[in-house]
């Protein structure tokens, strides 16, 4: 992208003539108001154009303007790391190259602005320790004091070898060519142009994708076309001259799918995300019903059984009574234990235990993590709802003879001690209590019920 013709106006009201008594300092203050950080690279580009095309900005006054706002741009970065940094250096190169007695280059060809001895002189103030005395003067302070004065060596050697370092990492190809643009060099002609053409002039060349100004001749870099290689085992390519010979032969059934198990499949990754209406469950239902072996074919894995269990514990029961003969039945029951305690992993639990035989040890891990949850949870509400529900679910699987209460005895009657100022940890420290002392009628006694029913 290129700056826009507006953009290009602001900028060419910097350079005015108007401007001679105006502070350089004042003028990089408008600069960098007038346009925002990611725009500098492309103000640059055109000051730069204008430096190179003498015709195009042949005052001295505007020079010194426009080479302030170049060194400028990029203020408080170290100099080595601007874009511009080589053109400085280059400008000031040019020294050693003079053409009997004058400051103008024999072989100048325009590529790199060619600087008047007032010109160079600012470059080097700028480069210098005095640049904030020298940006603090108006333009024309700046010609009548550099004008005839002799120019200042300056050290560069330090700067080149950062940008010698810096431009090591680049492709050799990105370091060669030339500009687009070649500037008229014989000044012998006189030709000034008025303020309108000069913009008409530097719209046309800045504008556009990329502009003008930022094209260069470069190598193109060819890629050889690389020979054919022959196998022995290649595949011969018929070039069929009568197709009515030849008869494509197409498996119909490719790329068709199961209409069923895709079903299932979808209704399966919504059961996973949202709870399924009840039409929708018993679809399911009834499909793996008919084929048992589709259980194993509708994306269920043991990382997604949480997300079942909470969503569609129904479904979820279903499954698993399903996959009890799987080899990955443990892990669905290792994940089944660890998940967060809620109603919804009691429930599947609960019917699991009255339909199947569990491994035991499984039973009595899932009873002891969630006595562990009730022990550790903060909230005091919650608390109480979830003893309230492992109680109820307790009382169903001792009057249900799921478990050996014995072999959990010590740890569920501390858990109800522990929890006694609730009514159904009271029940279940009682159903303890007799059937310690061999009093088996309070199996056959309905279960205390909470608020929150288990089913």
């Amino acid at each position: 992208m290129a700056l826009s013709s507006k953009d290009i106006v602001k900028l060419l009201d910097l350079l005015n003539e108007e401007n001679l008594d105006t502070t350089l300092e004042n003028l990089c203050n408008q600069l960098h108001q007038s346009f925002p950080k990611e725009e500098r690279f492309k103000v640059g580009t055109v000051l730069l154009l204008q430096l190179q095309q003498v015709d195009l900005l042949p005052k001295h006054t505007q020079r010194v303007v426009a080479l302030t706002l170049l060194f400028d741009l990029y203020r408080g970065e170290p100099l080595a790391s601007t874009p511009f940094a080589s053109v400085f250096v280059q400008m000031l190169k040019s020294q050693e190259d003079v053409n009997n007695g004058s400051s103008k280059p024999s072989s100048h060809t325009g590529h790199i602005p060619f600087l008047s001895n007032c010109e160079k002189n600012l470059l080097v103030n700028l480069m210098g320790y005095i640049q904030k005395d020298v940006i603090k003067k108006t333009p024309r302070q700046i010609v009548d004091e550099f004008s005839f004065s002799t120019v200042p060596s300056i050290d560069l050697t330090n700067l080149q070898l950062q940008l010698a370092e810096h431009q090591s990492e680049l492709p050799a190809v990105s370091k060669c060519g030339n500009p687009i643009i070649l500037p008229d060099m014989d000044h012998s002609k006189g030709t000034e142009y008025d303020a309108a053409t000069v913009r008409n002039i530097i719209e046309n060349l800045a504008t556009g994708d990329p502009p003008l100004c930022r094209q260069s001749y470069r190598p193109e870099f060819l890629r050889l076309v690389p020979p054919i290689y022959h196998s022995i085992n290649e595949i011969a390519w018929f070039h069929i001259t009568e197709p009515t010979q030849f008869t494509v032969e197409y498996d119909p059934s490719m790329c068709v799918s199961n209409c069923v198990s895709f079903e299932a499949r979808k209704l399966m990754g919504k059961a996973f995300k949202n709870v399924l209406t009840l039409m929708q469950q018993q679809n399911l239902i009834g499909e793996l019903e008919k084929d048992p072996k589709l259980v194993y074919h509708i994306g269920l894995t043991p990382p997604k059984l949480p997300d079942l269990v909470e969503n569609n514990p129904l479904i979820a029961i279903e499954v698993l009574l399903k996959l009890m003969q799987s080899s990955q039945i443990t892990e669905y029951f290792s994940v089944l234990v660890n998940m967060e305690m809620s109603l919804h992993s009691m429930e599947v639990v609960n019917r699991l235990t009255t339909t199947v035989d569990l491994p035991t040890e499984f039973v009595h891990l899932y009873i002891s993590n969630c006595i562990s949850t009730c022990e550790t949870i903060k909230d005091r509400y919650m608390q109480n709802r979830l003893v309230r529900l492992v109680c109820v679910f307790l009382q169903s699987l001792i009057r249900n003879k799921i478990i050996n209460v014995q072999e959990l005895f010590i740890e569920i009657q501390a858990f109800c001690v522990e929890f006694s100022r609730i009514r159904e940890a009271a029940a279940l420290f009682r159903l303890l209590k007799q059937l310690e002392s061999g009093d088996t009628g309070g199996l056959n006694a309905p279960p205390a019920r909470c608020r929150t029913d288990m089913c």
